[in-house]
């Protein structure tokens, strides 16, 4: 049975990130093991990651940047999973902080924020023949809320994809004892519910009613000008399910 650890990025009271994982990950995978840790909230010790096959980071609603210094507790964890050699997976602030934890950088973005959907995601010709992204199509659209963004890959970094917002959507970075994979978007997050959470924060109505039923509704779908069958559940989870896969070939490979 694989075990695989989620790194909670939001501190208490904050609503937890991890849920999100945690329900496409058990319709995913129903026989691997699941465990929670919060550095925001208790100090990390490298224990945490004893018979762990895998670590998840997640997003997170704070209000500083993967770069700032009120980041170092989640950077303690990641610099210890790499360290382990544990292979990694990080969407939104979780891939911010790989790049900036392996040596690029992030910052706000110059384009303001990208809330909704991330439009024409685009794969790099590397990005094409990548496992992350196997079963996506050369350019989809996925569900996003962000306000930084990758501005300096690291070195050795592979980038897979991209947008006219954030030029970095996907990266990777396999060698040297790190194995990283990683995406700007949220492939963990219901539409409906990142509508709602949209609602909540005042954005544009029409907004936030196309993106509740887009996946269902195609002329909702096109009033965010996209295909809807991008944001259907199984198109959706596609990275979660490939990096699963990936934590699997090496579980077995290390057996």
């Amino acid at each position: 049975m694989l075990t695989i650890t989620i790194v909670e990025s939001n501190p208490r009271p904050m609503p937890p990130q991890a849920t999100h994982f945690l329900r496409e990950f058990a319709a995913l995978a129903p026989d691997t093991a699941f465990r929670v840790i919060a550095p925001y909230d208790a100090p990390f010790v490298p224990a945490q990651l004893d018979g762990t096959d895998g670590v998840v980071f997640t997003g997170s609603s704070v209000d500083w940047g993967a770069g700032d210094v009120r980041a170092e507790p989640l950077a303690v964890a990641m610099r210890a999973a790499f360290a382990a050699g544990l292979p990694v997976f990080g969407s939104c602030n979780g891939m911010q902080l790989a790049a900036v934890v392996l040596g690029g950088a992030c910052e706000a973005s110059p384009r303001g924020r990208e809330d909704g959907v991330a439009v024409a995601v685009t794969k790099t010709p590397q990005g094409r023949a990548h496992p992350l992204l196997a079963g996506r199509p050369d350019s989809f659209a996925v569900p996003c809320i962000h306000r930084d963004s990758v501005s300096r890959l690291p070195p050795g970094a592979t980038l897979l994809a991209g947008n006219d917002h954030s030029p970095v959507q996907v990266f990777a970075q396999i060698g040297d004892g790190v194995d990283f994979m990683g995406c700007q978007y949220h492939p963990e997050f219901a539409p409906v519910w990142l509508a709602d959470i949209l609602r909540g924060r005042g954005a544009d109505p029409a907004l936030c009613d196309a993106l509740h039923d887009a996946s269902e509704r195609p002329a909702a779908a096109a009033r965010l000008g996209i295909d809807g069958a991008d944001l259907a559940p199984a198109a959706r989870v596609t990275e979660l399910r490939n990096w699963l896969a990936h934590v699997a070939t090496r579980a077995r490979a290390a057996a």
